[in-house]
C-alpha cells in the first residue's frame, strides 16, 4: 500500500484510545497483512511473520468487518473516486440462462406417484 493509499484509508480506522487493554498494534502493519492474504488466497495461518502474529489480523479484519469500518472505508473512496470521474457506472445486464442440476434444487423430488403431488412440483 503506497503512503498516498495510506493517508486517505488511515483516518478511517478506529482508534483504541478509551478502550480497555492493549493499545491496538499499528493499523497499517495489519491492513497490509490482511490485504497480502487476500492477494496471495492463503490461509489465515500462513501469514508472513513480518505483519505480526495472524491472530491480530485475523480478529482485527472481522472487528473492522462487523463495527462497519470495511463498509465506511469502501464508501468513501468509491465517492472520492466518483467525484474525480475515474468511475465508469456503464452496467451491461447480460440474459443468459442456466440451468440448475436436478440435484441444485430444494423442491422435493417426485418419483411417480399422485398426479397432484406431481403438477405442485412443476
Amino acid at each position: 500500500m503506497s503512503d498516498d493509499q495510506w493517508s486517505r484509508v488511515e483516518p478511517l480506522l478506529p482508534s483504541s484510545d478509551g478502550r480497555r487493554g492493549r493499545p491496538f498494534r499499528g493499523h497499517r502493519q495489519v491492513v497490509e497483512g490482511i490485504i497480502y492474504r487476500y492477494r496471495c488466497g492463503i490461509a489465515w495461518r500462513d501469514l508472513p511473520a513480518e505483519f505480526g502474529p495472524w491472530q491480530t489480523v485475523w480478529k482485527r479484519h472481522r472487528r473492522f468487518a462487523s463495527d462497519g469500518t470495511w463498509d465506511r472505508i469502501h464508501t468513501r473512496l468509491l465517492a472520492e473516486a466518483d467525484a474525480a470521474g475515474q468511475i465508469d457506472w456503464t452496467v451491461s445486464v447480460d440474459s443468459t440462462i442456466n440451468r440448475a442440476h436436478q440435484h441444485g434444487t430444494n423442491l422435493p423430488r417426485a418419483t411417480g406417484g399422485t398426479p397432484e403431488l406431481q403438477e405442485t412440483v412443476c
